[in-house]
C-alpha cells in the first residue's frame, strides 16, 4: 500500500510541475498574440497609404514596362511561393492546414514552383508532399525580427526577375479570424498585371484634392512597389504568428483542463489509498489490543 501511495505522490508532483509549465506557455502565447495583432493594426494605415501612392502614380499613367501585360502570351514565367508556418509544435493542425492549402493551390499551376518555407514544421510537411523547396527560414520570435526576414525573402525573390520575364510570387499563411480560429489564405503579389493596375487606378480618392507625383514617375513607382511587397509580406508573417500563438494558446488551455482532471483523479485515488492504509493500521492496533486483553 505504501508503494502505491509513493508512486501516486510522484505522479501528482509531476502533473503539478507540468501544470505550471503549461500556464507559463499560456501566458507567453497570450502576450505574443497581442503584440502581433497590434502590429497588423498599425500596418493597416501604412498599407493604405502605399496603395494611395500607387493609385496616384498609375492615375497619371505610370510607366507600363513595370506592369506585366496580360496580352503577352509568349513569355517566360517562374513561380515562387512563400509558405508561413511554425518552428515549434503544440499548435494543433496549424502547419497541416496551411501546407495542405499550399499544395492544393500550387498543384493547379503549370510548371514546378519554387518554395520558400518559413518554419521547420511546415518545411517538413511540404517536403513530404513532394514540392521543390529551395530555402528554409526560421520563424521570427518577435515583431522586430519580422523585418529582417522579409528583407531576406525579397532579396531571394529578385532571382525570379532575372530568370523570367513575368515572375509570379504567391504567399500562403493562416489568417486569424476570431479567438483561436484561423483560416488558410493565399495572395498573389506578382505579377502586377492589368487587373491590379485597373483596381488601383480606379479606386476613389479619399479627398477632393487630387495628388501630384513629384520627380520621376518611374523612380517613385518602383519605390512604392517595393514598399507594397514589403508591407504585404510583413502583414502575412504577423498574421501567421498571431494565428500560431492563438492555436498554441488553445492547445495549452486544453492541456490545462486535462491536467486539472488528471490531478483530481490522482488526488482522489491517493486519499482513498491513504485512508485505506490508515484504516488497516488502526484495525491491526485494535486487533493486537484485543489479543493482549484476552491473554
Amino acid at each position: 500500500m505504501s508503494d502505491n501511495t509513493v508512486g501516486l505522490r510522484r505522479k501528482i508532483g509531476g502533473a503539478t510541475d507540468l501544470k505550471s509549465v503549461v500556464r507559463t506557455m499560456k501566458a507567453v502565447a497570450a502576450s505574443s498574440i497581442g503584440q502581433y495583432e497590434k502590429s497588423v493594426d498599425a500596418l493597416a494605415d501604412y498599407y493604405r497609404t502605399v496603395e494611395l501612392g500607387l493609385a496616384a502614380c498609375l492615375r497619371e499613367g505610370g510607366p507600363k514596362p513595370l506592369i506585366a501585360e496580360r496580352r503577352r502570351q509568349t513569355v517566360t514565367r517562374e513561380v515562387g511561393a512563400v509558405v508561413f508556418g511554425s518552428d515549434q509544435g503544440l499548435v494543433g493542425q496549424f502547419n497541416d492546414v496551411v501546407a495542405d492549402h499550399a499544395v492544393k493551390t500550387l498543384g493547379t499551376m503549370s510548371g514546378e514552383p519554387e518554395i520558400w518555407a518559413v518554419g521547420e514544421r511546415v518545411y517538413a510537411r511540404l517536403a513530404d508532399a513532394g514540392l521543390s523547396l529551395i530555402r528554409l527560414f526560421p520563424v521570427p520570435n518577435s515583431v522586430r525580427t519580422i523585418t529582417p526576414l522579409v528583407g531576406q525573402i525579397l532579396v531571394d525573390s529578385e532571382r525570379l526577375h532575372s530568370k523570367a520575364e513575368v515572375p509570379e510570387l504567391h504567399i500562403f499563411y493562416n489568417h486569424p479570424t476570431s479567438g483561436a480560429v484561423y483560416t488558410p489564405v493565399s495572395e498573389r503579389l506578382l505579377p502586377l498585371d492589368e487587373n491590379w493596375r485597373h483596381r488601383l487606378s480606379e479606386s476613389p480618392w479619399p479627398t477632393r484634392k487630387l495628388p501630384e507625383v513629384m520627380g520621376s514617375g518611374t523612380v517613385t513607382l518602383r519605390a512604392l512597389i517595393r514598399e507594397y511587397l514589403f508591407v504585404s509580406l510583413f502583414r502575412a508573417c504577423a498574421e501567421s504568428l498571431a494565428s500560431e500563438n492563438a492555436s498554441r494558446l488553445a492547445a495549452m488551455q486544453r492541456a490545462d483542463k486535462n491536467i486539472d482532471e488528471l490531478l483530481e483523479q490522482l488526488n482522489g485515488t491517493f486519499h482513498r489509498l491513504r485512508q485505506s492504509g490508515i484504516d488497516e493500521e488502526l484495525f491491526d492496533v485494535v486487533s493486537g489490543f484485543e489479543a493482549l486483553s484476552v491473554m
